[in-house]
């Protein structure tokens, strides 16, 4: 049941990432970024301030609200399943078996895998959780950790695209696996 939430959590903030970033596709670093300022990565996607539905007045204020809301309703809904991912990989060894043992990853799996886990999952809750005012209000030092708002916004879209390349191989090893034995492993367990 955590690997589908974790599913449709992972492509509803992929979707509404993707909607945060057309209201400005631009990338900065340090504290502060706009217009006047110089970009580090200006990205080419179409630039989409009304993502409103038709019907509700235009709202410079809000430009990207709705977006922003159900991103982080996404993330908390993924953080349900990866905690009891890690607390159960934790307490079954699995991480031990697979990560450092003998377990039947082949080396770049266990490198890959361990990297998603413990280094791209952290990283991009950490400064998701820096760009919200409301969460550096009370833990100033993640400013300072990742070197203000503008930084911790392009951190998080560099891990945002390494974990959607991950997603997308995973997925295509699944498919070339065994579609359907790998579905059933997911949906009811046993071995996958």
């Amino acid at each position: 049941m955590s690997h589908w939430i974790a599913t449709v959590s992972i492509g509803t903030l992929a979707y509404t990432g993707v909607v945060i970033l057309m209201s400005h596709p631009r990338l900065y670093w340090g504290e502060a970024g706009n217009e006047l300022t110089p970009a580090l990565i200006e990205l080419p996607i179409s630039r989409n301030y009304h993502h409103g539905a038709p019907d509700v007045p235009y709202n410079k204020f809000n430009e990207n609200g709705w977006g922003r809301s159900l991103h982080f309703l996404a993330a908390w809904a993924l953080v349900v399943p990866g905690l009891l991912y890690v607390l159960m990989g934790v307490r079954s060894g699995h991480f031990r078996k697979h990560f450092l043992g003998d377990g039947h990853y082949r080396e770049l799996q266990r490198w890959t895998y361990a990297v998603v886990v413990f280094l791209g999952a952290p990283l991009i809750v950490f400064t998701g959780l820096t760009m919200s005012p409301a969460i550096t209000a009370v833990f100033p030092i993640l400013l300072t950790v990742f070197g203000g708002y503008q930084s911790a916004r392009t951190i998080h879209f560099a891990v945002f695209v390494a974990l959607m390349l991950f997603v997308i191989g995973h997925v295509a090893l699944v498919i070339r696996s065994g579609f359907l034995r790998q579905m059933r492993a997911m949906t009811v367990g046993g071995a996958g």
